[in-house]
């Protein structure tokens, strides 16, 4: 494959995917089911405003049982 090739492969069927590729994707975007999903996401920054966010809960067994990830690079500066 020489340059000139590749250059008319992309100045016909590439630039055909990518047109029909962005069409897809702005068709994607403004379909009628998605306006629920939209407007969801558009409320994200509004959600905790009258009040802080809740505490989020503990993550595993490592925090119920209380240890320290830390813990082992501390003792070993000592």
């Amino acid at each position: 494959m020489d340059y000139h090739l590749l250059r008319e492969i992309a100045d016909s069927w590439v630039l055909l995917a990518l047109t029909l590729f962005f069409v897809a994707a702005v068709a994607w975007a403004w379909r009628p089911g998605s306006r629920s999903a939209h407007d969801d996401s558009a409320a994200i920054p509004f959600r905790h405003d009258d009040r802080p966010a809740p505490a989020p809960a503990p993550r595993g067994d490592a925090v119920a049982q209380g240890s320290n990830r830390e813990a082992p690079a501390k003792e070993a500066m000592k």
